[in-house]
């Protein structure tokens, strides 16, 4: 199962992307699912007065190892990508988007994860998913992950309610959610709660 979205890797029939550039969701060329939001619509909704600078990180089996027990599971694939929004006045950190395509039940879903500066959750969308609608997360079931940290309540049955008639997409983002803020305290040094 994917865990972390390898944006250069996904991209089913393009040529890699340049590092300028957001490159597409996947489910856009054959991949199946529904695409809501491309990245780039996602990151100007993220970062609405800011710009973006894309980072690769290439993890070491250290960071992934604390990252896994950092997020409860195990953090698959050594590359991570981050877009960092910075203030266009004065630079300051905006905070950081991730993005994290992980199965359902047979079908993808793509996340973007916006953490501030207090290693917060800031913002959710659901840029492409392939279930069937019904299924899909709700902005209101959304919006309470906004304000977490990574703590032992993080879970659902924990602080996050489940979606009646969705476990399992609740399970998949609150899991994502886990993932990104791990992998987010590991690599860019912010407490995880």
């Amino acid at each position: 199962m994917l865990r972390i979205l390898l944006l250069l890797a996904l991209a089913p029939t393009a040529p890699a992307h340049p590092a300028s550039s957001p490159p597409p969701v996947p489910g856009t060329a054959g991949g199946g699912g529904n695409v809501l939001l491309t990245v780039e619509e996602a990151l100007k909704l993220a970062f609405p007065e800011g710009k973006v600078e894309r980072k690769v990180h290439y993890l070491t089996p250290e960071q992934k190892k604390r990252a896994s027990r950092l997020a409860g599971e195990e953090i698959r694939g050594g590359i991570a990508v981050a877009y960092i929004g910075r203030s266009r006045k004065d630079g300051s950190l905006l905070g950081v988007a991730w993005f994290d395509t992980h199965k359902i039940r047979t079908k993808r879903e793509t996340i973007m994860v916006v953490v501030g500066t207090d290693g917060k959750v800031r913002r959710i969308e659901v840029l492409a998913f392939g279930e069937p609608e019904e299924y899909l997360p709700a902005g209101r079931w959304l919006a309470q992950f906004q304000g977490r940290g990574l703590d032992d309540r993080l879970k659902i049955r924990g602080d996050i309610r489940g979606i009646s008639g969705a476990t399992l997409t609740a399970q998949a983002v609150t899991s994502a959610v886990r993932r990104v803020l791990a992998l987010h305290t590991v690599l860019q040094g912010t407490p995880s709660s």
